[in-house]
């Protein structure tokens, strides 16, 4: 496909430092951004995972970091994390979720006050991989709806498992890929917002039908070179609150982005978020998966 090629070869292209990354702001409504905000997670040097709601305004605010429970993981060990799903119980918060540590997948769900506390070992085979998220949508009228798994390995390899771990689908092209976050769970697509070592931000649509065939669509050419992990959220009917964490200078920065129209995409720049952003995997606290909704695309 001609857009994946030239996606790919982006690779080559010599990036800017992180120092002088400082993304162009484009005008967007900023009152439909007031509420919106990020639940951002990750995990601690002592193997806690952490919460901190990134709130949009002006300029952006986040409270937190602090450990939502007790240490989950073996301290040190977890390198990716999908979006961890946080459900209300009578005895506190589920969390359900996928993680890598070292070279292996693992299922990970825990309420300690409920006496859950389960670890399963997935497979092996995960060193080399440098990006994992977990699509599972649900339409709450037609009750129609899909689990996908992906993954990206360092290859520019991009992994789809449906419904399961068993056999999955692949497809090359992506070595240029820096991060990249889900904003769009459709019954039809999954759509990924990334960000390439040259700069460009990409959206990355990929249909759940098969075999995988990825849509790929420049929204901006360049200037977004410097975050190392993006993290998304819902924000409006339409929209997505995105925040770039540059690992370099241990700092984020919050946007508003509109419904996603290749480069007529309406993104606003909300500024940098007071606090520090160390250098830990970081993913996105959702609720359940049929109440979150996610449809920037």
């Amino acid at each position: 496909m001609k857009r994946r090629s030239t996606f790919a070869c982006l690779a080559g292209t010599v990036a800017l430092t992180a120092a002088t990354f400082v993304p162009t702001a484009h005008a967007a409504p900023r009152a439909a951004t007031e509420t919106c905000w990020v639940g951002l997670g990750s995990v601690d040097p002592a193997g806690a995972q952490t919460g901190a709601s990134v709130t949009a305004g002006n300029p952006p605010a986040m409270k937190g970091p602090n450990p939502v429970d007790e240490p989950a993981f073996p301290p040190g060990q977890v390198r990716l994390s999908s979006t961890f799903e946080a459900e209300p119980n009578v005895a506190g918060i589920d969390r359900t979720g996928y993680v890598v540590q070292g070279d292996a997948l693992y299922y990970r769900s825990y309420n300690f006050n409920a006496g859950i506390d389960v670890t399963k070992r997935i497979g092996g085979g995960w060193s080399n991989f440098t990006a994992l998220e977990v699509a599972h949508f649900e339409d709450s009228k037609t009750k129609i709806g899909h689990w996908m798994a992906y993954a990206l390995r360092s290859d520019g390899t991009l992994f789809r498992w449906n419904g399961g771990w068993g056999r999955a689908q692949s497809v090359p092209g992506f070595s240029s890929v820096k991060s990249m976050a889900l904003i769009s769970k459709t019954a039809t697509y999954d759509t990924f917002l990334a960000n390439t070592r040259a700069g460009a931000l990409y959206t990355i649509r990929i249909p759940i039908t098969s075999p995988m065939k990825p849509i790929v669509t420049k929204v901006r050419a360049g200037t977004w070179q410097g975050f190392e992990a993006l993290v998304a959220n819902k924000c409006g009917n339409y929209g997505t609150l995105l925040l770039g964490i540059d690992k370099d200078t241990k700092s984020g920065y919050l946007y508003a982005v509109g419904h996603a129209n290749g480069a007529a995409t309406v993104i606003n720049a909300l500024g940098k978020v007071a606090g520090t952003f160390p250098n830990a995997p970081y993913y996105r606290w959702g609720v359940v998966f049929y109440l979150d909704p996610l449809n920037g695309d």
